[in-house]
């Protein structure tokens, strides 16, 4: 069924991974996109039809504004830390799906995951009808560097060198299950505003995920060196100098010393998403 003008969805962020990916799986359903970036040029740069309303989220609060005077739905793909804007710049009745990330639970907080607090926070006190997503590692979107990244790491080194050995749990959420969700919140009525978390169907220890990816990416079994964290973050501060080898921040390394699965329970219930196992999301990424 064709969608009606009123249905139109702006999408903030849209020339991003996430939001590329979201207005096209819009298109191929016929609903109206209105992509709203920062960068006109970026946004052609996507291939995507239609033209963009240009609005940056720290700048003038009115060109926000005004990018979005007509809306009746809204996604957010950029930061989590920009809520506050979006809400002060839609209209009142309009309803907010947006991103947040599960580094909102890290035991180290950061920039990063303050900002994603700081958005949930102020979707939870505005009362609006709405719903912040907040998804585990994304992988597999067009020009995603998370596993790309990882492998790409693992053709230059003998051995897969993890903090702990790599015993902590990951559960990476693929691209598609990622703007799958999307769809699913802005079709489903939200009454008040509410928090999830989407992640991916397999969790695993980060040792058996790295051991994974090599096996997609054609790489022969490499042995994990178990390595202490400081002396991981001292390798890692050499390594940025070396030419052609992806580098890790601290942060990056601290994290691998934390668990980072989740219940997938209310996305399944709420989003009627069942995420598609992490063999068949890489095998997407890896094709043979």
């Amino acid at each position: 069924m064709t969608s009606r003008p009123t249905d139109a969805v702006h999408v903030v962020g849209a020339s991003g991974r996430s939001g590329a990916a979201l207005c096209r799986a819009l298109s191929r359903l016929d609903i109206p996109v209105v992509p709203v970036v920062r960068d006109a040029a970026r946004w052609q740069a996507t291939g995507l039809d239609g033209s963009s309303r240009v609005a940056d989220l720290t700048g003038p609060a009115g060109t926000l504004r005004a990018a979005l005077a007509d809306a009746t739905r809204v996604v957010s793909t950029a930061h989590a830390r920009h809520v506050p804007a979006l809400l002060a710049a839609m209209p009142p009745g309009a309803t907010l799906v947006c991103l947040g990330s599960t580094r909102k639970f890290t035991r180290w907080p950061d920039d990063h995951g303050n900002g994603v607090l700081a958005g949930e926070a102020a979707l939870l006190r505005s009362g609006r009808d709405g719903v912040i997503l907040h998804p585990t590692m994304i992988y597999g979107a067009q020009g995603e560097n998370n596993v790309q990244r990882l492998a790409a790491l693992l053709r230059r080194l003998p051995v897969t060198p993890l903090p702990g050995g790599g015993r902590t749990l990951v559960q990476p959420v693929h691209q598609d299950d990622v703007t799958s969700s999307l769809v699913a919140a802005l079709r489903r009525p939200w009454h008040g505003p509410h928090a999830l978390v989407i992640a991916g169907a397999t969790r695993l220890t980060y040792r058996d995920f790295a051991a994974t990816v090599a096996r997609h990416a054609g790489l022969r079994p490499r042995p994990v060196l178990a390595v202490p964290a400081g002396a991981m973050m001292a390798a890692a501060a050499i390594a940025r100098w070396i030419p052609g080898l992806p580098s890790v921040g601290p942060a990056e390394i601290r994290r691998l010393l934390e668990d980072k699965a989740f219940d997938i329970g209310d996305m399944e219930r709420e989003l009627g998403i069942v995420p598609i196992p992490l063999e068949e999301g890489l095998s997407r990424l890896f094709p043979k």
